[in-house]
């Protein structure tokens, strides 16, 4: 975000006064807030209730997901006649805690299991050959897959063809077909639990890879007691997912915040320990920027099943041992994503203009970091990106979307021309012939401009609330703790205000923007992170528009009120305004 209103766009979400005072009355909460959660689709007291107070107690029925009783038959089934069972995940953070949580849920019903991770460059993603070999290797007579499997459908049947029954656990899309009901063709398994194919509630219909193995054991056990220390493996895959923070993943969230600080896991201590995370209380950007990337770095640059050893391990030295491995491998992804990144960054100035998909590949870019420097880049320039590495005739690529553009259906468009793709609205990975890649990129930006405008491929701001500063004191700040904990879909409240005069600008710290801000007599402490190369414009009694959160400063023991500020810009003529 920028000073230059022209870079992006800023907007206000409104909502009728009196719908605002209602539920701000019915809910017993200021009007600013309600605003806020109307923002979120919070639009009835039940909702409001469920989100302002989550508890176990709250959580949605399991059985809700259509699938789960014949899944819990069949596990019970396996349970009864002493089968063994393999448990099939992923590599990524939300497939790694999805698998640790079924292998030690079952384990804890005296199930047989063993499981299987693939690796990316050997096997590419999900549920595939290398599995069904291991299922058959070890006598295995049910697979369950967790964080994948939905469109598996030459792998579930030759698990058939063997002999060994498949439950398929996932969240992703299904595969859809081109008709006009955009009718969706799903895999022959024993069972398919997905939030993605049935009509369940709102509160577990975003659910991550971890969430719905978590909904699996409390449909398996009847009580959220007897698997309540699986909750912070169900935060962390939670988090990592991106899954919109609202429903049941706000009940994971912030139950696993807790037990990720005071937890028994030896793994995770560990972890925390080798990465020098100290804090009396934990927070969902702990785990984005501190926990996941390690538990993420081993799927992307060598083996994922060290991460899930790490997770159930119940030995000290081992989880010593594997902690400071991750911390290695966190260190080795980030230089490769930092070369990678760079060279991008390189290609795409090399072009003229900026087209409306950035796609790009190269034989050099490691494909464990691709994902990581799309979602960079796209944030970057505002385009959905796709980044492929070329491999012979092969490439295998990793994609990530603006908000405005829906990645799945823009795939779907061009999924003749693709060996196969899966993922999210926000994030996809494909494969293509190397044959095909200019027609995909030509077919691809041809779906992205139509479908969006010139207008949706700004940067926008949105702002959950416009306010004058006489709002704002330190009653709001603790009102807006009640939002925590935060994330995706449940983002930082900001405020917006008009024409407040800069009093006081100057450059602190690591090049932060400390200024106050007043309007109608009234002034805030304020500062702008990374924001000191504004100095030279914003000077005092300048009149500027903000973008802004309120926060809590706590400094020489004080406590007291600092508008955190997003964006600004030069307010235009009080007339014109």
């Amino acid at each position: 975000m920028s000073l230059d209103s022209s870079n992006n766009r800023w907007r206000i979400n409104k909502t009728n006064s009196e719908f605002v005072e209602y539920i701000s009355k019915i809910a017993s909460i200021s009007p600013i807030l309600a605003q806020i959660l109307i923002n979120r689709g919070l639009k009835n007291l039940e909702q409001i209730d469920y989100f302002l107070n989550p508890s176990l107690t709250k959580l949605s029925d399991p059985f809700e997901l259509s699938g789960m009783k014949e899944a819990i038959d069949r596990i019970m089934l396996a349970r009864k006649n002493k089968e063994r069972v393999l448990i099939c995940g992923d590599y990524d953070a939300d497939g790694i805690t999805a698998t640790a949580i079924m292998i030690e849920g079952l384990k804890r019903l005296s199930i047989d299991v063993d499981y299987f991770i693939p690796n990316r460059l050997k096997d590419g993603y999900g549920f595939g050959n290398r599995a069904i070999d291991k299922a058959t290797a070890i006598g295995a007579k049910l697979i369950i897959t967790v964080d994948c499997g939905i469109n598996s459908f030459d792998s579930v049947l030759k698990a058939k063809n063997r002999g060994i029954d498949v439950i398929i656990t996932d969240h992703h899309e299904p595969f859809k077909l081109q008709d006009d009901r955009g009718s969706i063709i799903l895999p022959d398994a024993i069972s398919i639990v997905n939030p993605k194919i049935c009509n369940c509630s709102h509160n577990q219909a975003n659910l991550s890879g971890a969430g719905v193995a978590f909904k699996v054991l409390q449909a398996l056990f009847g009580n959220i007691d007897s698997i309540y220390d699986f909750l912070d493996l169900t935060a962390i895959g939670t988090a990592a997912d991106v899954v919109p923070l609202l429903g049941d993943n706000r009940v994971f969230v912030r139950e696993g915040l807790a037990l990720l600080q005071s937890g028994n896991r030896i793994g995770i201590k560990m972890l925390k320990a080798v990465s020098g995370l100290k804090t009396d209380f934990f927070k969902t950007s702990f785990l984005n920027f501190v926990i996941i990337p390690r538990i993420n770095a081993a799927g992307r640059v060598a083996d994922a099943n060290e991460v899930v050893k790490l997770l159930i391990t119940t030995s000290e030295a081992e989880a010593e041992e594997l902690s400071k491995r991750l911390n290695e491998l966190n260190i080795q992804r980030q230089q490769m994503e930092e070369i990678v990144f760079n060279d991008v960054k390189l290609k795409i100035e090399a072009f003229n203009s900026l087209e409306d998909a950035i796609v790009l590949g190269s034989e050099s870019w490691h494909p464990g970091v691709i994902g990581i420097v799309a979602a960079r880049i796209a944030e970057m320039y505002y385009r959905p990106t796709f980044l492929f590495n070329i491999k012979g005739d092969i490439a295998k690529g990793s994609s990530r979307s603006i908000p405005p553009f829906n990645i799945y259906k823009g795939l779907e468009e061009c999924k003749d021309l693709l060996l196969n793709f899966g993922g999210h609205k926000q994030a996809a990975g494909l494969t293509i012939e190397v044959a095909n890649l200019e027609r995909f990129k030509q077919r691809i930006g041809w779906v992205v401009s139509k479908t969006l405008t010139n207008e949706d491929l700004i940067p926008t701001v949105n702002i959950d609330v416009a306010v004058n500063l006489k709002d704002i004191d330190l009653a709001t700040v603790y009102e807006l703790s009640s939002l925590e904990p935060l994330g995706y879909g449940n983002e930082e409240p900001l405020f917006g205000a008009k024409r407040l005069e800069v009093i006081n600008p100057r450059i602190v710290g690591n090049n932060h923007l400390k200024l106050y801000l007043k309007q109608n007599g009234k002034s805030l402490d304020s500062i702008g992170f990374a924001l000191g190369h504004l100095l030279d414009v914003v000077g005092s009694n300048t009149i500027i528009d903000a973008v802004f959160c309120p926060t809590l400063n706590e400094w020489d023991g004080g406590k007291y009120l600092q508008l955190n500020l997003k964006a600004i810009r030069i307010a235009k003529d009080e007339n014109n305004s």
